[in-house]
């Protein structure tokens, strides 16, 4: 049975907008496609995130604490997502990969957030797919594929089919340190699936058909992230 981990970004599980009712449609998919796959979720921050880590940056907090906060904020929507699978997700919430791996050999559907301060959840979600050697990694995010610029700040940016991993960690939080960087995944990520040699879908998270299709390995509209 081949392993799946999805990086869920915070602005796709909970960006205001008929979110329960995404989140069981979501829950659905994800416990159909786990008759066949080893899932393993991991959540982000989102506007949330960044809205503490912002409000704390103001107060002097250090980038340690702003992303202690922020970790906080992945886990409470991990814990969101776990009461919309029910029984099917793993009961415990990782705080390391290798906590994740050993979890999923006993069952169940993983469902985590951030782990430590210095790693965003897209890193997260490589070390989870290294250390459980995964078959694909898929980021479910805000926009419907990896673009050369951010399409919503730039109408000239050019929408990626395919690309490969050096590609895209060139492309990738360019300039940007820090907590609570948004981009399509972050360099640390792309260097550990990199290095493991594992495909990266970049998926529309709320187009659910098309998540769907994703995690199955099947064409899908995204981007698709190879050696």
């Amino acid at each position: 049975m081949e392993s799946v981990v999805v990086s869920l970004g915070g602005s796709v599980l909970i960006p205001g907008d008929e979110d329960s009712r995404y989140l069981s449609s979501l829950a659905d998919l994800i416990h159909e496609a786990s008759k066949e796959y080893h899932l393993y979720l991991v959540c982000g921050g989102g506007k949330v995130a960044r809205y503490y880590i912002t409000e704390g940056r103001a107060l002097g907090a250090s980038e340690r604490q702003l992303d202690e906060m922020g970790i906080m904020v992945t886990r409470i929507n991990a814990r969101l997502l776990q009461l919309a699978l029910g029984g099917a997700a793993a009961q415990g919430m990782p705080t390391s990969a290798k906590e994740a791996a050993e979890l999923g050999r006993k069952g169940g559907i993983v469902v985590m957030g951030g782990t430590e301060p210095g790693h965003t959840t897209d890193a997260v979600a490589a070390m989870v797919a290294a250390e459980i050697g995964a078959d694909r990694i898929i980021n479910a995010t805000s926009v419907p594929a990896a673009y050369t610029k951010d399409p919503r700040k730039h109408a000239d940016a050019v929408r990626l089919q395919k690309m490969t991993h050096a590609e895209l960690h060139t492309l990738v939080n360019k300039g940007l340190h820090g907590a609570g960087p948004s981009d399509v995944f972050d360099k640390k990520g792309a260097e550990i699936a990199m290095g493991a040699s594992i495909p990266i879908l970049i998926v529309a998270g709320r187009d659910l058909e098309d998540l769907g299709r994703a995690v199955r390995g099947e064409p899908f509209q995204g981007t698709y992230v190879g050696p």
